[in-house]
């Protein structure tokens, strides 16, 4: 997978925020011209946060859209639709700031189920657990804002998936891994 420059991360970050600005103002977002990456189709989340803290984080974890689209759909999608968090209203938007993750495409991890901590760089690698019946997903700087062993990431993916810390070490549950190219709007 190609990296997007910066001027292209950039761009990946005001297209999101457009796309929450006009869907509140009930405005139909429309795709300005954008470079030939933004056809590609990747994996994305946008994470949006206040005062430093989440406020929502919804994204397509496989590449299954082109890029624009799936920007487009998990900004409009993490202001609006994350159960977690009340809806964003527009007296918020001056008040958030959002970050772009493009992300590679997931690959299981290749190696025994009792190897996986070895395997999971902190702070490179995200994951994603699935198996009895359950999945969930942590993006690469998840740990690291937390500190965590990559053990405790395993761990907390697996308690994101609602299934108990240590199940990654069944045969049963998958684990699968990815990058993940961060752009955030304070940076830019």
């Amino acid at each position: 997978m190609e990296m997007l420059t910066p001027e292209e991360g950039r761009t990946a970050v005001r297209l999101a925020r457009s796309a929450i600005g006009k869907t509140l103002s009930g405005e139909r977002a429309a795709l300005p011209a954008l470079p030939a990456v933004f056809r590609e189709k990747r994996g994305v989340f946008v994470t949006i946060k206040r005062q430093g803290r989440l406020r929502g984080c919804i994204g397509l974890p496989y590449p299954t859209r082109p890029l624009a689209d799936a920007i487009v759909e998990a900004a409009v999608s993490a202001a609006l639709e994350d159960p977690r968090f009340p809806p964003v209203s527009p007296q918020e938007l001056p008040d958030i700031d959002l970050e772009v993750t493009v992300l590679t495409e997931p690959r299981p991890l290749d190696c025994p189920p009792e190897g996986r901590p070895g395997c999971v760089e902190v702070g490179k690698h995200g994951l994603i657990v699935s198996g009895l019946g359950a999945g969930g997903l942590l993006l690469p700087q998840v740990p690291a804002e937390y500190g965590w062993t990559s053990r405790e990431f395993l761990d907390q993916t697996c308690v994101k998936a609602g299934l108990s810390p240590g199940c990654w070490k069944r045969d049963d549950v998958a684990v699968l891994t990815f990058e993940g190219q961060i752009f955030d709007e304070k940076a830019v």
